[in-house]
């Protein structure tokens, strides 16, 4: 890491300690929420942009480092087992723990057979869970509660937030010094050539095993600051959602950066927590971005950032190109989400329920009222898609173009 990158992460994080002084305490929990993502996101990267291999069930190790946490809390008649500021301890020891019996397994195979075995033993777990009230608390879950600790008493959402950021800032800094030993160059042989680092004398199960078993330990880490967090661990957190979660934010950061994950799964955090309150398609809306993300972006945002920096030609940063690709986006946006709402509303069952004797009444979105079947209702957004996909590609040829001339 150059002078210049130290600087720009001690910027950040000088950003992130001043955060709760600048927004509203509900931002604050949802800053929370986004660190917790960031490092859930950063420890999955580890094994699958680091080490190539592709898991489908890292909600496992984050929903025990969950458990953990919570019944490290209720130790010792409601003392806990470790100090408040400590209790990711419990979730790092439990998913190290966890990461090694799994990827032990799991490392005997490579490729799709290694993410589907991932996917089992995720998914083993989560059917078990139910059924283990006394680990996992059954449908209620455990429960606990924040004990003051070193002078803190927990009990507010700023404290939780400088828990939480400490963790993390320590968590990904030890995995990006992690990358620079001469295990995490091996692990990048994992992921270029397994047969090569065989032929040269290395046991890559065991390789494999440990670059699991690290994986797992920092989401283990993640899910104990969830339980910290909201005081409580459920067995949903098994869920292949949490695992689906991950893999997307981190390819929609780009696993090929060390920061990409982190920064894709932040993104998408605060994408829905601001519109999971404004919109019922927010989920929609996070897939289309994957899609698009992996269609024309393929290396993911930060990835494909940084990879224009390194390669940057004449004019592709030019105020022209940039102002008519982000106008075009803008359009194509709009009326995507414009076609989407209308959709939505006009074919919900609350619509439904006020369609009487072929009357059919407008839904208000966007401060007026639209009509189903009005030529302009459709005709608009669908003007504004068509217009917004027509600038980027005329932007886009006119670029290919001058780089071909040049």
């Amino acid at each position: 890491m150059t002078l210049k990158h130290s600087a720009a992460a001690l910027l950040v994080v000088a950003l992130l300690a001043a955060l709760p002084y600048l927004v509203s305490e509900s931002m604050t929990n949802a800053a929370i929420q986004m660190l917790i993502a960031a490092l859930f996101a950063t420890a999955f990267s580890l094994l699958c942009g680091q080490a190539g291999m592709l898991s489908f069930g890292h909600a496992a190790y984050f929903g025990l480092g969950s458990f953990a946490a919570v019944h490290a809390m209720n130790a010792l008649g409601g003392e806990g087992l470790l100090p408040t500021p400590l209790i990711p301890l419990a979730g790092a020891g439990v998913g190290l723990l966890s990461g090694i019996v799994a990827g032990w397994f799991s490392t005997k195979r490579s490729g799709v057979y290694f993410a589907m075995i991932t996917l089992a033993l995720a998914e083993l777990l989560h059917a078990l869970a139910p059924h283990l009230k006394g680990t996992f608390g059954g449908e209620a879950g455990v429960s606990s509660f924040r004990m003051p600790a070193w002078g803190f008493d927990f009990g507010s959402t700023t404290e939780v937030y400088y828990l939480a950021l400490a963790w993390v800032v320590v968590s990904i800094l030890l995995l990006y010094l992690l990358t620079l030993t001469p295990f995490g160059r091996l692990t990048l042989g994992l992921r270029e050539n397994t047969h090569r680092l065989r032929f040269l004398g290395y046991n890559t199960h065991a390789l494999g095993t440990m670059a699991f078993a690290i994986s797992a330990m920092f989401a283990g880490i993640a899910g104990a600051l969830q339980a910290v967090n909201i005081e409580a661990a459920n067995y949903v957190v098994f869920e292949a959602t949490i695992s689906t979660a991950v893999v997307l934010n981190s390819f929609i950061g780009g696993v090929g950066t060390f920061f990409g994950p982190a920064i894709g799964a932040a993104a998408m955090t605060f994408f829905g927590h601001v519109t999971s309150d404004a919109t019922r398609s927010w989920l929609l809306y996070q897939g289309l971005i994957f899609v698009l993300v992996m269609m024309f972006l393929p290396r993911g945002l930060v990835g494909e950032a940084v990879e224009r920096l390194k390669n940057r030609k004449a004019g592709s940063f030019a105020p022209g190109p940039v102002a008519g690709r982000l106008a075009g986006l803008v359009a194509t946006a709009a009326g995507a989400v414009i076609v989407i709402e209308l959709t939505q509303r006009f074919f919900s069952s609350d619509y439904k329920t006020l369609v009487s004797a072929g009357n059919w009444p407008p839904v208000t979105f966007l401060g007026r009222e639209w009509l189903p079947f009005a030529l302009t209702t459709w005709g608009l957004p669908l003007v504004l898609l068509a217009a917004g996909i027509a600038l980027l590609a005329i932007v886009n040829r006119r670029m290919a173009k001058a780089g071909g001339e040049a």
